[in-house]
């Protein structure tokens, strides 16, 4: 995308962070934002922007560390749902249907998944895992999401795809390149009401 933040990319009359927050705020109790460099350019979303607990570019499963070690710290919940930056149609249900799954087996990860592809960054995770996930990225030095998932155990928890356009479209569509950007005002405008 040519560098920069893509959650601050345009979509539509607002970026994709807005699209994103608003998707997810009526979902859960407490909203915040795991972003590394000067949390000044995140400032009109009015969330907490948290940096990395660990020293540098640590990956997808150091922001999860940074929120679950936030998580216990402010606030009263036992899990914690990530999701992408860069995804902004995924399902209103998300939580819900997470949570739901992670009730039937306690102690596990609840992942996304559609169409039979799993979406490890789509998932709720226990806040008592955060030991074992700085055990697994300081000590192993590990950055795998699937193998850390793979070996605490993890629901995959299958979300149907959307009908748009004459198509079907994966609700866990993320924007990586220009050409994404542009499928991306076409579905926004194709799935408003």
């Amino acid at each position: 995308m040519g560098g920069g933040d893509k959650p601050l990319l345009s979509l539509g009359k607002a970026r994709l962070i807005d699209h994103i927050a608003a998707r997810l705020e009526p979902q859960v109790g407490t909203l915040a934002l795991n972003a590394n460099g000067d949390p000044a350019r995140f400032a009109g979303t009015n969330l907490p922007v948290l940096a990395d607990t660990m020293p540098g570019y640590a990956g997808p499963l150091a922001g999860i560390l940074t929120g679950l070690e936030w998580a216990a710290t402010n606030t009263a919940c036992r899990s914690l749902v990530s999701a992408a930056g860069d995804t902004p149609f995924f399902p209103g249900d998300l939580v819900e249907r997470l949570n739901a799954a992670a009730q039937e087996r306690p102690g596990a990860i609840a992942a996304a998944s559609s169409d039979g592809r799993l979406h490890p960054t789509f998932a709720l995770w226990p806040l008592g895992l955060r030991d074992a996930l700085r055990h697994f990225l300081v000590d192993e030095d590990n950055r795998r999401v699937s193998a850390f998932m793979e070996r605490h155990g993890f629901i995959q928890v299958e979300f149907p795809m959307i009908e748009a356009e004459g198509r079907r479209i994966d609700p866990f569509f993320n924007i990586n390149t220009p050409d994404d950007l542009a499928e991306a005002k076409r579905l926004l405008q194709s799935l408003q009401p």
